[in-house]
């Protein structure tokens, strides 16, 4: 081959590559492409790998909770810091939400922020029965966390855990939702959020975020099968919208107020209805009566359904416990009942939970 064929060879073969290059760039240029389709998802598919800006948001507002404790036999008086939790920071004022067990047996509370401040605290008010606790501190430029209120958590979502684990630092676990409305593991208040992201001793009262770095959840508890230290974990959160809630509430009181009236029930089974003639299984069966509550007072008796309180239809027992809980004390509400096949409509005054109760 002569040096003039070599050069048509070459010329040919470079000619070929350019027209093939504009090609594919003309075709990528166009919307629905799918050259271009196929090549978006891979880049989106890589960048849905990091949750890194997600954490970028929320992070620096979940602290550390630290008890200090004074050694009064030393000659010095030395004081040390005992790891208890973690709190998330809610708003601008220094009001951080945590567990209450976190914080239930520390006489002073050291709360430690990432950037590595430091701020004594104070216990703004607390609550048992949702293992929930509001901290303030005072402090300028206070990280505050994002908030979800208005979406709720869904099964399968992907979620991040925000904590201090076994005191080593702030550490983040991923998973996903398993399952929502979890209830019976510490009270009839409680709908628990149920993730398989990893919580540990020290991550109670840490942040569940979003994969867009908003709070969805407190992180309240841990089933551990084999052992505290061994096996799987199945983890519990409770809701931001509840959470929220409870706070604003020990914000305003100190404590959170709820109603009640003495009851105790049980959802109706299908046996239970068919033997008191029920066209469904709507209501609630009540099982005890409290011979010093209101409920007592009004005569609602054992064996009757409750289907509706006030305007309100109730299709079973968490909804009622959690209205009669949420009504104010003092205010007269219209249960309507079915006994012995007969409707019946009875008025009960709410009050505040435990003033009957020994």
């Amino acid at each position: 081959m002569n040096f003039k064929d070599i050069c048509i060879y070459l010329g040919k073969a470079t000619l070929f590559g350019l027209i093939m290059a504009a090609v594919f760039l003309i075709a990528t240029s166009f919307e629905g492409s799918p050259f271009k389709s196929g090549f978006s998802q891979n880049t989106r598919a890589n960048n849905e790998l990091s949750f890194a800006k997600a954490v970028r948001r929320a992070a620096p507002a979940v602290v550390n909770i630290y008890s200090l404790s004074i050694d009064q036999r030393s000659p010095l008086n030395s004081s040390s810091l005992q790891g208890l939790g973690s709190g998330v920071i809610m708003s601008p004022q220094g009001y951080i939400l945590t567990n209450y067990h976190v914080i239930k047996r520390a006489d002073e509370i050291v709360i430690a922020l990432q950037d590595g401040r430091r701020f004594t605290s104070e216990v703004v008010g607390s609550d048992p029965e949702t293992d929930l606790a509001v901290l303030k501190i005072e402090g300028d430029n206070l990280p505050v966390v994002p908030i979800n209120l208005t979406n709720p958590a869904l099964v399968g979502d992907v979620v991040l855990a925000i904590g201090n684990p076994y005191n080593l630092g702030q550490t983040i676990t991923q998973g996903i939702i398993s399952a929502t409305g979890r209830s019976g593991l510490s009270s009839g208040y409680l709908d628990f959020l149920q993730t398989d992201a990893a919580i540990n001793a020290g991550n109670s009262g840490g942040a569940l975020i979003d994969t867009g770095g908003e709070l969805i959840g407190i992180n309240t508890a841990a089933f551990k099968v084999g052992g505290d230290n061994s096996g799987n974990g199945i983890s519990f959160a409770i809701p931001i919208k509840l959470a929220h809630s409870i706070m604003d509430k020990l914000i305003a009181d100190g404590r959170v107020i709820r109603g009640a009236i003495g009851i105790s029930g049980e959802p109706l089974t299908p046996v239970v209805a068919q033997i008191l003639n029920l066209p469904d299984l709507k209501g609630v069966f009540v099982t005890g009566i409290d011979p010093d509550g209101p409920a007592a007072n009004a005569e609602i008796q054992p064996r009757d359904v409750i289907i509706a309180y006030g305007d309100d239809e109730i299709p079973g027992v968490e909804m009622l416990m959690d209205k009669i809980a949420e009504t104010p004390p003092g205010t007269k509400v219209i249960l309507t009942v079915i006994r012995q096949g007969q409707k019946q409509q009875i008025p009960v005054f709410v009050v505040e939970k435990n003033s009957f109760e020994q």
